[in-house]
């Protein structure tokens, strides 16, 4: 029953006892799938099947042009669930690609047995289908932030959005980002070399410190 204990730590399973998580999973047929770094969960173009769950490991959701460059759209780690969009949205073909960036476990939920009326009107069911919509809400939240850092429009604005928003969520102005500096490129949708020489000019100017994926930013400061 360990696998289950696991599972009640997942917001989608907020509020729903460790019997019913166990039923709730034969319910929607989940079934424990394993990804290695690199390999694709679902490309740009398939059909949409499944919805999935992150139970380890973290996944990049990511756009690839005509000529296969990728622009990362985010990140996600270990209780994330995706691909409940297109199923809601009753979808044909998912429009991005979904790969491991590590070797990764994921639950695989079949969206119809998710989304249909329960036949036996269970109340673990509806508080499932509750928990999923919270998720998705959150996920909008997410998305529209990411688009007001890129809108921005200079490299040093979006650069500045995202960390200050990063300083906000973290309460200190000293913090940890969750990107490596290619995949803040992606994110931010910029040229990785132009985005270092970014960083090292703010850097220079006295408006932040950073080593790695560590930031400090410096309130005594002229832009």
């Amino acid at each position: 029953m360990e696998f289950y204990k696991d599972l009640l730590k997942n917001t989608l399973f907020n509020g729903i006892s460790e019997a019913e998580v166990k039923k709730l999973c034969e319910c929607v047929s989940a079934q424990k799938r394993v990804f290695e770094r690199e390999s694709f969960v679902f490309h740009a173009g398939d059909e949409v099947r499944s919805v999935y769950l992150i139970l380890s490991g973290s996944m990049h959701i990511i756009d690839e042009d005509f000529w296969g460059n990728r622009s990362l759209i985010e990140t996600m780690n270990q209780h994330t669930l995706f691909g409940e969009a297109y199923a809601l949205s009753m979808a044909q073909q998912h429009l991005v690609s979904v790969v491991a960036s590590e070797k990764s476990i994921v639950l695989e939920i079949n969206p119809a047995r998710l989304f249909e009326r329960c036949p036996q009107a269970c109340a673990c069911h509806v508080r499932l289908v509750e928990n999923t919509l919270c998720i998705l809400s959150k996920k909008i939240v997410r998305l529209t932030e990411k688009l007001g850092h890129i809108v921005q429009r200079t490299m040093r604005e979006k650069i500045l959005s995202y960390l200050s928003k990063c300083a906000r969520q973290a309460q200190c102005n000293s913090f940890d980002i969750p990107y490596t500096r290619q995949q803040l490129a992606d994110y931010l949708c910029v040229d990785r070399s132009a985005l270092s020489h970014e960083l090292s000019k703010l850097q220079k100017l006295g408006m932040l410190r950073y080593r790695k994926n560590h930031f400090e930013l410096l309130s005594s400061s002229t832009h």
